[in-house]
């Protein structure tokens, strides 16, 4: 059977590693566009609803002190002013962006911005009253596919069918970083034959190979969390992608289509002239 593949739909996972910075999150959507990123993604939350009570009084070593957990999270969070600041930026730049949100009241939030597509995060997979919100926007979404069994999945997929929303199923392990004999990525076959959809990674990784090899496998959209310095202060940062890695990464993958060709056998002209210095029978 040949490989019929086509270079895949990069998404930049931007996420927090801006710390609340629209200067940072600049820079790192620009590395982005410069490395033939398709996309960036952001993230929104409530964070009164969020953070589980027993998280938000906790105190922290933050690049702001010793403060609470809640107030940290207060600290990096984008507001309607940034968003739109951002957005604007992607459009001058020409690079699509999207958000995931993490409770309806973020997803309602979103709306203003009228972004082409949603994405429910691993850890939101399993609230399906959240899952049916988003399904109802009928946006074609990613679905992360980390910290859930396979009947969580089934169940997400079965609330967008019933919606009639497209959605994309993202393979990923929820592990920051992920090592990588964690991976398994043969659930990217799993998800496509027992779900026959489009699948994507996100990954977590380190590597970029993983990636690479996931698109071979079939997944025609890539995540990944991405940076200007891993060591930046951030819970994310580790798990992300620099920009020489972004660049390695797409260099690969928007340029791979073309090594397949079309798997009938030929002899090119220079394969032929090269013959020539060869032959003596």
């Amino acid at each position: 059977m040949n490989l019929k593949l086509k270079a895949p739909y990069l998404i930049g996972e931007v996420g927090i590693n801006h710390n609340g910075s629209v200067a940072l999150a600049k820079k790192i959507i620009l590395e982005a566009k410069k490395n033939n990123f398709d996309a960036v993604k952001l993230q929104k939350r409530d964070l009164d609803i969020c953070i589980p009570k027993y998280q938000q009084d906790i105190i922290r070593e933050t690049p702001w002190g010793r403060i609470t957990y809640l107030k940290y999270k207060k600290k990096i969070e984008l507001n309607k002013k940034d968003f739109q600041t951002l957005i604007k930026f992607c459009k001058q730049i020409k690079i699509d962006i999207f958000c995931s949100a993490f409770d309806v009241n973020s997803l309602n939030f979103l709306k203003q911005f009228r972004f082409k597509h949603n994405k429910i995060p691993s850890a939101l997979i399993t609230n399906l009253e959240f899952v049916k919100a988003v399904a109802k926007q009928k946006k074609k979404t990613f679905i992360s596919t980390g910290m859930c069994q396979m009947k969580d999945i089934s169940n997400a997929v079965k609330i967008f069918k019933k919606y009639k929303c497209k959605f994309v199923l993202m393979h990923c392990v929820s592990e920051y970083p992920c090592p990588e004999e964690k991976l398994n990525l043969n659930m990217i076959n799993t998800l496509k034959k027992k779900f026959k959809c489009e699948v994507g990674y996100s990954g977590h990784e380190t590597s970029i190979s993983p990636s690479i090899f996931s698109w071979v496998m079939g997944a025609n959209y890539i995540e990944r969390h991405i940076t200007t310095n891993r060591s930046l202060w951030g819970t994310d940062q580790s798990a992300s992608i620099e920009p020489a890695g972004m660049s390695q990464l797409s260099g690969v993958l928007k340029k791979a289509p073309n090594f397949f060709g079309n798997g009938n056998k030929s002899i090119s002209a220079v394969e032929k002239n090269m013959l020539k210095k060869f032959k003596y029978w």
